[in-house]
């Protein structure tokens, strides 16, 4: 049997009254790859914050090697083998390296991360290799920069990054390449344990299965590693083992051979019934049988209606029977409709109050606390007390610049105030800040205002195709245009050089692998009563073309 590295008994972490952990117990054998999952707020980063020497638990043990360990900080657990790599985020980038101060996203509780981030001033090499560098004349400490470089470029080519990219400084990076600078530092240093907390997301598709060959030749060699994450295709495919968390509690310790993914979703959300798992999905499901069911039966009724004079008063009845029936489908597919409409409604309601209330409550009370910084600023009795004040000020602008976009991606002010074509704009711009692609946008003078929800829903179908573009392709040049048509319908199409997909799409086969970015594509524009098509091929890029019936008769 192999043996046991790591023993969680009944770790708990309480923050004041709250408890985010209860009594959470498992283990980690040597070389074992054990995957961690569970809902927003489940306490999944708390867990391994609580690991990685981040912060420390309110009660519980956890054993290394069998010996009882109490990390007073990050660097302690780094010294007895557990290395961390989180996902990258402005926030954090921007904050020194020696000190990085974070709220963590399930608590709301200030963290400090040591070691783990990136220093802003140094170039890829130097990050990867800090703590590392490789020197000619040891006894003299004499960097050998040539031996560095190249160390760096052998290891950015694992990820297919270009060698060019080694003296590039961690400012001019994107964030898919930040997070692989953070992998890299610790898949060259030798450890015990790996903790990696839902870092595939933000890879293109090419290097998550990179990384995750990568995590079965560490796991080969006896890293073990802990890898929690919300994509279970992922999980599956290179975990041991799956634990779940619900609401701080351990739940569930599944071998992965002996499960399934759907089995892993209801434990998960805490339900069997999959009407629970994914309730707009499962609706529209039946909206579409139902449809289906509808058409059919219209056929026949066609059919029965055309030889309905040479046929005797019982198929008169049955002709009567499924008139009824294509009534009460037509009743029930409304009511589907409208259940849609309702559910989508209220999720961009929740999303504007939460805007509203992250702008004129948490933001505004940013701003007071950093200009009574600023007076303070000036009462400064030393150089290093300034510096500190200012080092403050400058984080809390950054938060408030995160929370900006935040609000803007929850709820577009541009579309309240000056319509669909701005928002477009404004979110293309915004886009193309955070992606080096080109992008070609076109967007008829004429389009003129919608209702809001109708405005609001085409928004969303731009915004979840451009993070398509961003997730999947791998396109260098995209192209958005936005016409009337000469129905006054409005035509939306955009068209990508990506890698495309490998075969025909089947969008029922799309929900089944948690593609839902086209899936929820394809639900917005059922309910807006349009249609949509899709050209991919493999090599070929995609093209996504969507026509909504005029929407502009209903303006007032």
């Amino acid at each position: 049997m192999t043996e046991q590295l790591l023993s969680v008994e009944n770790l708990s972490k309480n923050f004041d009254r709250l408890p985010v952990l209860k009594n959470v117990s498992f283990s980690i054998r040597k070389g074992e790859v054990v995957g961690l999952v569970g809902r927003q707020g489940a306490g999944k980063s708390t867990l391994l914050h609580t690991l990685s020497g981040t912060i420390p638990p309110s009660y519980g043990t956890i054993k290394l090697d069998g010996i009882n360990r109490h990390f007073a900080n990050q660097i302690e657990a780094q010294k007895e083998g557990i290395e961390t790599v989180y996902q990258t985020s402005n926030l954090l980038n921007r904050f020194d390296f020696s000190s990085q101060v974070s709220l963590d996203k399930e608590t709301g509780v200030e963290i400090t991360r040591h070691t783990s981030g990136l220093v802003e001033h140094f170039n890829v090499t130097q990050n990867i290799l800090l703590g590392r560098e490789i020197t000619k004349f040891p006894f003299l400490g004499v960097i050998d920069q040539d031996t560095m470089v190249e160390t760096a470029q052998n290891l950015l080519a694992e990820f297919d990054l270009p060698k060019s990219m080694a003296i590039e400084q961690i400012r001019n990076l994107s964030d898919e390449q930040r997070q692989v600078v953070l992998l890299l530092r610790m898949l060259h240093r030798p450890c015990k344990l790996l903790l990696l907390d839902d870092v595939i997301p933000i890879l293109s598709f090419n290097r998550q299965g990179i990384l995750l060959e990568k995590i079965r030749d560490l796991a080969a060699q006896g890293t073990s590693v802990l890898i929690s994450s919300d994509d279970l295709t992922h999980l599956f495919t290179v975990t041991d083992r799956i634990i779940v968390l619900y609401e701080g509690q351990l739940v569930a310790d599944r071998k992965t051979s002996e499960s399934t993914p759907r089995e892993i979703v209801e434990l998960i959300v805490g339900s069997e019934g999959h009407e629970q798992v994914s309730p707009l999905i499962w609706a529209m499901e039946s909206y579409h049988t139902a449809q289906k069911q509808t058409e059919e039966l219209r056929l026949k009724q066609a059919t029965l209606q055309q030889s309905l004079n040479a046929r005797d008063s019982i198929n008169r009845q049955l002709a009567e029977r499924l008139s009824n029936q294509l009534s009460a489908l037509d009743h029930l597919n409304a009511a589907l409709h409208a259940t849609q409409r309702r559910l989508i409604t209220e999720r961009e309601n929740e999303r504007k109050a939460l805007a509203r209330e992250l702008h004129d409550q948490i933001i505004q009370d940013l701003l007071g606390l950093n200009y009574h910084l600023e007076s303070v600023e000036g009462l400064a009795e030393s150089p290093e007390q300034q510096n500190e004040i200012s080092f403050i000020r400058g984080g809390i602008r950054d938060v408030i610049g995160e929370l900006r976009q935040m609000c803007s991606d929850l709820r577009p002010p541009t579309i309240d105030h000056h319509g669909l074509s701005a928002a477009i704009d404004s979110l293309v711009h915004e886009w193309l800040d955070r992606n080096e692609v080109q992008l070609q946008l076109e967007i008829d003078p004429s389009l003129g205002r919608m209702p809001e929800m109708i405005e609001l829903s085409i928004f969303r179908i731009v915004q979840e195709g451009l993070n398509n573009v961003r997730k999947h392709s791998e396109a260098k040049h995209v192209r958005l245009s936005l016409q009337r048509t000469s129905s006054t319908n409005l035509l939306i199409r955009l068209e990508d050089d990506g890698r495309g997909l490998p075969k025909p799409v089947d969008l029922a086969a799309l929900s089944a692998d948690k593609h839902f970015g086209l899936v929820g594509i394809s639900e917005r524009v059922a309910l807006l009563g349009g249609t949509i098509n899709i050209e991919s091929s493999k090599g070929n890029g995609t093209i996504l073309q969507i026509e909504i019936p005029s929407p502009y008769p209903l303006v007032a």
